[in-house]
């Protein structure tokens, strides 16, 4: 008799939510997990990423956690500092994120992280990828959801039926652009006004700086703060790194078409935006070569009607891009997939093929993620217009929390705020699904 296992789940997307939701759904007995991704192949580029407890919790689930601790660091401290002059205005410390909520705070760079997903899924033979291969157009939602592909190795499109369709297929999401649209609804870019650099230093460029080298050495994630602007830095690869993520003013895309995601920058103009700056930035800034700045705008949208139409769902960026100053982007598109799996692990055998219950249990998903994830996404955000304040009394007023150093349980800069942090990092976004699963699917008319 055909269970759950049987389903076929198709995932538009191998980003971190692609790979992670593949993962999950192996995991839970799944045998037929097609993956569809446009690049050739995985490539493991990007900058420095954060991985907070919340989703260690998970990768150590999915069993891949091991392999990507090697080369992650232990973040233990943080050190808030006034940009212009590197003044510290609080030093928090995190030494006890292992006792408090059973998994460290760690960063590392972007592909250690893809590769240890990566590498779990090559271990499950029902995951199957499918490079050079683009989504056209959903052709049908329900009961069955079909799905037109372009693959670089064929010369015609293609259809392919599945039981389930989930869509990773990020910010510029194609999918929820067409679900929205046949459903008539609307969606709206929230424009953040934002961009940022991402600069990845290595320990040979450091290495005759006794102050890089110290930030090298150390388990300890920097935030210089000025009006508008900020930069975080912490060690990854093993310290054999030191990234840096900025924020700052909007200017080269502000003109610029939705489409318009990453410019190639100029060194003068990045200067520019950070010379008022401390030295030991600016030192660090000029160790960037020439011709190898490259800026990104920050976008997010604002919240979705819907997440779900017939037996198809979109999770992580497709449906809640966020800002990065919590550090929560990857963690709760790894944490949508481990929720999909769980959730429609509960199909029971004999509505398999009844569309209302699919779509139904993907509804459960999106009520139990969605109001958990623009909590997140709005924390973000007002955390980066703290963080960006200039002269006044609402400045004065953080300053003056931060020098309290979360005495009060309250830190201006909310990913080091420890009332912000055990309400994420105790999340137990599975143990969520298994608690109240039923409730929810009963109350759905």
């Amino acid at each position: 008799m055909a269970d759950f296992r049987d389903l076929r789940i198709a995932i538009i997307g191998a980003g971190m939510g692609g790979l992670g939701t593949a993962l999950a759904f192996a995991k839970k007995g799944f045998k037929n997990i097609n993956v569809y991704e446009t690049a050739s192949n995985l490539g493991f580029v990007g900058a420095g990423i954060q991985m907070p407890p919340n989703v260690v919790r998970v990768l150590d689930r999915l069993g891949c956690w091991e392999e990507i601790e090697k080369e992650a660091t232990d973040v233990k401290e943080t050190s808030i500092r006034q940009g212009s002059t590197d003044e510290e205005l609080a030093h928090v410390f995190m030494p006890d994120m292992r006792e408090k909520y059973g998994f460290p705070h760690c960063t590392g760079h972007r592909s250690s992280l893809a590769g240890g997903l990566y590498n779990g899924c090559l271990k499950e033979p029902a995951i199957k990828f499918n490079f050079g291969t683009s989504l056209v157009r959903v052709l049908s939602w329900a009961p069955k959801p079909r799905i037109l592909l372009k693959s670089r190795a064929q010369d015609e499109p293609f259809e392919v039926e599945a039981d389930i369709l989930l869509a990773s297929d990020g910010i510029k999401s194609l999918t929820r652009t067409q679900m929205l649209s046949e459903l008539g609804l609307t969606y709206e870019e929230a424009d953040t006004g934002q961009a940022a650099y991402r600069i990845m230093l290595h320990r040979d460029q450091m290495k005759d700086d006794p102050e890089m080298l110290a930030l090298l050495d150390c388990d300890m994630a920097v935030r210089w703060i000025g009006e508008r602007r900020h930069i975080i830095a912490y060690p990854v690869s093993g310290h054999k790194i030191y990234n840096l993520s900025t924020a700052h003013p909007d200017t080269n895309f502000a003109g610029a078409t939705n489409a318009t995601y990453t410019t190639r920058g100029e060194k003068k103009a990045m200067f520019e935006v950070f010379g008022t700056f401390c030295p030991l930035v600016q030192r660090m800034l000029d160790l960037v070569p020439e011709g190898e700045v490259c800026e990104w705008k920050l976008r997010i949208h604002k919240t979705l009607p819907t997440w779900v139409h017939g037996s198809a769902a979109l999770l992580g960026d497709a449906c809640h891009a966020t800002l990065p100053h919590l550090s929560q982007g990857a963690a709760m598109a790894i944490e949508d997939g481990a929720v999909l799996a769980e959730c429609v692990s509960r199909i029971p055998a004999d509505k398999l093929d009844d569309a209302e219950t699919v779509t139904k249990t993907l509804k459960v998903f999106e009520m139990l993620r969605k109001p958990y994830t623009t909590t997140l996404v709005d924390l973000a955000s007002h955390s980066g217009r703290v963080l960006h304040l200039g002269e006044g009394k609402a400045k004065e007023e953080r300053d003056r929390l931060f020098r309290d150093n979360g005495k009060s349980g309250v830190v201006p800069d909310k990913w080091a705020s420890p009332d912000v942090q055990k309400m994420i990092y105790s999340h137990d976004c599975v143990k969520e699904v298994i608690e109240k699963f039923d409730e929810v699917f009963a109350s759905i008319a």
